[in-house]
């Protein structure tokens, strides 16, 4: 089959013995005016109800209205830098988190621009770490969350306020924070009673993981110097290229969305993604935006970040590989199209997509939410709730709450225990690798692997898990997803409850060396639970979640040495299995 492109040149496809299908797939978008009717806001393109639709697609219009609050930004922005801040700490999970630290990560500072640092971790070591790096009178915190009631975002808040207290002194401390927040949130009141420096409102009717192009982005992009006027025009051209406007088999939206959806329709629903080096921050973004949005109803486009790239005897027949290149970050491009035709020769699909800079990826931040939203249509599901992402929310609550109360958290029955491990399960072995190979031993053609890591995030962490989920991968030929707890809850969770249960959870949960107490209430010091206790209720209310779901999962509780018990086990299962 040729290689079809859309009217723009920037996305190529190599859709082998699946075109048939995707062009039949056209014609059913076409015949149905699709694309006309989300513009016009029709729930009924994705369900007979308007609940959580009609009132979640401002995205579609928030570029236009976003230019009118670029002056504030940008003068808050300038203030602040005037002001002699030198550093930002955004306190936020999800939809709050990621564009602002992709925007960090990815952008090149500039001379008058500000280091921003994103805390989406309860792990107290996390805490700390960014705790212990901050110079108080020159830092400013954004406090970001839609809801304005997000249970880790508020810890952080009154841990930090209250250190701002103690160093610098009640009357100096509301200044050193901002509130992003929508209207009338718990947030807003909050800003107000501590009187804080700037209060930037989002749009009620654009869901969290839509946010990107919003307060909840372009304040923190600001702050990191980042030219948001031409952000927004990068936008505004991505949205002219995917208007009702342009014959369907030219949209680029539409080319993208009826390729995720219709190929997860027929098995390949393992959304393999390929970066750029520069562009590697934009994987941990579009990952929320697709698990959040398709894992429900029992269907889901499963996307996965970072895994290596292996020969291509190494999959199964449910890969979708997607390369996302910039234009002139050469580091690994033949490399990547070599393997790209290597893959196509063994009958994988796939899809390249080239940005011209950096600044077009506020046209990508468009262009998937708009292909998502067209994928959700061919998979029947409302692409804008997150019906299961509640679940394990309420079982960390009612054991924070129990806990509060008796001062301690439930005692699980233990399969096994080893001087340094501790393993939790409905499994029964004789050692943590043999349970570990057992719950692998489940997989079914389909399944993917998702590695939960309740720790630290720490580069030599993620090496290690990162050897073994190469290991995993290697052993069993599945998708291998990993995530730091609890911010993968805010991110893929929705998906892991959601789908049709073709998930295996390996939970790695520990205890941090030092702990550290969350307020109360913000300004006064006392407390009733600790970060640490936190985020292991997050990971138990997360383990009974999965298992009331019917979902295989297995904790294993890592009591020392973390890195070095990590790159052990995959020894052992490499050995083992």
């Amino acid at each position: 089959m040729p290689e079809k492109t859309s009217s723009d040149k920037s996305i190529f496809t190599k859709l082998l013995n699946y075109q048939s299908a995707i062009d039949a797939a056209f014609d059913e978008l076409s015949d149905h005016k699709i694309i006309q009717r989300i513009w016009q806001h029709d729930f009924t393109v994705w369900k007979k109800s308007p609940g959580e639709i009609t009132n979640r697609l401002g995205w579609l219009h928030c570029v236009e209205n976003m230019r009118g609050s670029l002056a504030e930004i940008q003068s808050f922005a300038e203030s602040v830098y005037n002001d002699g801040y030198t550093k930002v700490l955004l306190l936020g999970m999800g939809g709050s988190s990621l564009a602002p630290e992709l925007f960090s990560n990815t952008f090149p500072a500039s001379d008058r621009s500000l280091h921003l640092k994103v805390l989406d971790s309860t792990d107290p070591g996390a805490v700390l770490s960014q705790s212990n790096d901050l110079d108080l009178s020159k830092t400013l915190f954004i406090v970001s969350t839609k809801s304005g009631s997000t249970e880790e975002t508020l810890s952080f808040f009154k841990y930090f306020y209250n250190l701002v207290v103690d160093r610098l002194g009640l009357e100096n401390s509301g200044k050193h924070f901002v509130a992003i927040t929508d209207p009338e949130s718990k947030l807003v009141e909050i800003a107000q009673n501590y009187s804080f420096r700037y209060i930037f409102y989002g749009d009620p009717n654009i869901g969290g993981r839509y946010s990107a192009l919003t307060s909840f982005g372009l304040v923190p992009a600001a702050l990191c110097g980042v030219d948001t006027n031409l952000l927004l025009e990068r936008a505004q051209s991505m949205v002219s290229h995917c208007s009702p406007t342009i014959p369907v088999r030219d949209n680029p939206a539409a080319m993208l969305g009826v390729i995720l959806g219709k190929l997860a329709h027929q098995g390949r629903d393992k959304l393999t993604f390929i970066f750029s080096p520069q562009l590697n921050s934009f994987g941990d973004w579009v990952e929320q935006l697709i698990a959040e949005s398709t894992g429900k109803q029992d269907k889901a486009i499963v996307p996965v970040i970072g895994e290596r790239l292996s020969p291509p005897d190494a999959y199964g027949g449910d890969r979708l590989f997607i390369y996302i290149e910039l234009l002139g970050d050469a580091a690994d491009h033949d490399l990547v199209m070599d393997n790209l035709s290597a893959l196509k020769d063994a009958g994988h699909p796939s899809v390249h997509i080239q940005i011209s800079d950096l600044y077009d990826i506020a046209g990508q931040f468009f262009l998937w939410e708009l292909a998502t939203a067209i994928a959700g249509w061919r998979l029947q599901i409302n692409p804008f709730d997150q019906p299961n992402v509640e679940l394990a929310k309420i079982r960390a609550r009612d054991l924070v709450r129990d806990y509060k109360t008796s001062n301690s958290l439930p005692v699980q029955s233990q399969m096994l225990e080893t001087d340094n491990l501790s393993v939790f399960g409905n499994l029964s072995a004789e050692s943590p690798v043999e349970a570990i190979i057992k719950l692998l031993s489940s997989a079914r053609p389909g399944d993917y692997i998702a590695i939960h890591a309740y720790t630290q995030p720490t580069i030599e962490t993620s090496a290690a898990l990162d050897q073994l989920r190469r290991t995993l991968s290697a052993k069993t030929h599945l998708a291998t997803t990993v995530g730091y707890g609890p911010r993968f809850l805010h991110s893929t969770g929705q998906l892991h409850k959601g789908d049709r249960g073709n998930g295996i959870f390996l939970q790695l949960t520990t205890l941090s060396r030092d702990d550290v107490s969350i307020p109360d209430q913000a300004g006064d010091p006392a407390s009733s639970i600790t970060f640490g206790k936190l985020i292991l209720a997050q990971a138990l209310g997360d383990q009974q979640a999965l298992d009331e779901q019917g979902r295989r999962v297995l904790r294993v509780h890592i009591k020392h040495k973390i890195n070095d018990t990590i790159l052990a086990l995959a020894d052992e299962i490499s050995s083992q299995y």
